[in-house]
């Protein structure tokens, strides 16, 4: 599982590795791992996800700006009841990876994930191209 979060990561183009700025936050991560099941109960599969620390940010440093997009409950029920009147069919639609579609606006360093720390420079930072799970700004980068 997490060979293939790394590997989406990287086909995403998520960062690059840069020689670590002096004086930089550099932001730690982690891997969060979950099971996931089929709607019988039985095991589906193991997901893992990298997710930063974003709690280490600093506002005006890191990042300027969060944003958190809300849904109301009376909205989902309008939607649904147009959806019924006009005979519309209605979709789940389960997007992977979604906060890794947006690009950042400002300069975030983190550190590389644990496990795959490049041999070749293993004192490198991430400068983060793409939000990550867990960055102040990834819902307003990708409701951008």
């Amino acid at each position: 599982a997490m060979q293939e979060e790394y590997m989406t990561l990287m086909a995403n183009q998520t960062w690059s590795l840069v020689p670590r700025p002096p004086g930089t936050n550099i932001v730690s991560g982690k891997w969060l791992f979950r099971h996931k099941f089929k709607a019988d109960g039985s095991l589906e599969r193991y997901k893992a996800r990298w997710v930063v620390r974003g709690f280490s940010q600093r506002l005006g440093i890191d990042f300027d700006e969060t944003f958190s997009p809300v849904v109301k409950s009376a909205t989902i029920r309008v939607v649904l009841a147009l959806a019924a009147a006009g005979d519309w069919p209605v979709h789940q639609m389960d997007m992977n990876n979604a906060f890794l579609q947006g690009y950042l606006t400002e300069r975030v360093y983190c550190q590389q994930s644990a496990g795959f720390v490049d041999a070749s420079r293993p004192n490198h930072v991430c400068l983060l191209d793409r939000s990550l799970y867990g960055l102040g700004q990834a819902p307003r980068a990708w409701f951008d």
